[in-house]
């Protein structure tokens, strides 16, 4: 039984196995957000690596929403082309392709004035953000469904849209951050109300057939701050809206309470696909083959390797190799299978 070669399908997408590459920020665009060559060979390498699905890093709905002045952007109509010139790069090395909308949120180092929930700073090294308005959360809220249309023309198959890491999002659903007594803020249904419209937002701009994702923090990891069965809670409000849940944790807090070892996010990833019924992305220091077969058998419906595909861009060709898999290689490099 090989589980991480055998094919995935929701909806109109359908990945040829389970191995997944998270979102990881590269660091590497220009101050403007756009797509570098860099991107291009990073991405794509992968792809040629045998990466069924690749989750394109954190890209910034607006400016001032980058992590860094590095990061992707996608708030212009100008990004469109590189993003496409990525998508189709990716496509033509034989994986499909999300992209991670994004806003930073406090977190953000490109902000004047960042924006978060409540004006409470991630730590001393950052500045102390602005409470949002009703009128900026609409402004933010549109940006979000901007970007998915562009996401759209530039040929991604999915959208992912970030809720996790203590970014904007997550500011809103976390009682850490979110000390609001409006409507966004304080009960569990409150809080989540930003992330329940900028998912209807999205979605109303994607085809039928694509899939809508979102990467939550399953836990805070943190007293006070939301657990697994609060994020499931959530997530079931957004019930018929989302398709994939990618799970990590952490994030909102500066100091790191993260107990971490090898498969550690994946009982989080068991539990929300329980509780919700929703396909799950699991992981957390995947490095070997049968610990990736673990979590597709056992755990969650794909897995997603992050370091392990800085270190070894062709992974899936050697766990295949391990698996006994006789897995399609390019045909540049059969002489060396």
């Amino acid at each position: 039984m090989h589980t991480l070669f055998e094919s995935f399908k929701v909806k109109g997408l359908e990945l040829k196995n389970r191995i997944v590459m998270p979102p990881m920020c590269q660091y590497s665009s220009d101050e403007n957000g756009f797509v570098k060559d860099w991107h291009v060979f990073h991405y794509a390498s992968r792809a040629v690596g045998g990466v069924g699905f690749i989750i394109v890093e954190a890209t910034s709905v607006e400016p001032d929403g980058r992590i860094s002045p590095n990061d992707l952007g996608i708030w212009s109509d100008r990004h469109v082309e590189g993003l496409k010139k990525l998508t189709t790069a990716i496509h033509e090395n034989g994986a499909k392709v999300a992209i991670q909308l994004a806003h930073a949120g406090r977190k953000s180092r490109t902000a004047d004035l960042p924006i978060a929930p409540s004006a409470i700073r991630f730590s001393e090294e950052y500045r102390v953000p602005m409470q949002m308005d009703k009128i900026r959360i609409n402004e933010v809220t549109e940006e979000f469904s901007k970007a998915a249309e562009r996401a759209v023309k530039a040929g991604f198959d999915a959208v992912e849209i970030h809720a996790a890491h203590g970014y904007l999002i997550n500011e809103f659903l976390s009682p850490l951050t979110n000390k609001r007594n409006d409507e966004y803020g304080g009960t569990l249904e409150k809080r989540a109300r930003f992330f329940k419209e900028i998912v209807e937002s999205v979605k109303s701009k994607l085809p039928i057939d694509m899939p809508l994702m979102v990467r939550v923090s399953a836990s805070d990891y943190y007293e006070g701050g939301n657990e697994v069965e609060d994020v499931a809670k959530i997530l079931n409000l957004l019930s018929g809206m989302i398709d994939v849940v990618d799970i990590s944790g952490g994030g909102v807090m500066p100091e790191n309470h993260v107990k971490t070892f090898f498969g550690y996010q994946l009982d989080n990833a068991s539990k929300i696909k329980e509780m919700t019924g929703l396909y799950t992305i699991g992981g957390g220091l995947i490095t070997t083959y049968p610990l990736a077969e673990y979590a597709v058998s056992s755990k969650c419906d794909l897995v997603f390797l992050g370091r392990q595909l800085l270190r070894a861009p062709y992974w899936p060709l050697r766990a295949a190799k391990e698996a006994s898999v006789d897995l399609e290689w390019p045909f540049q490099y059969k002489r060396a299978k």
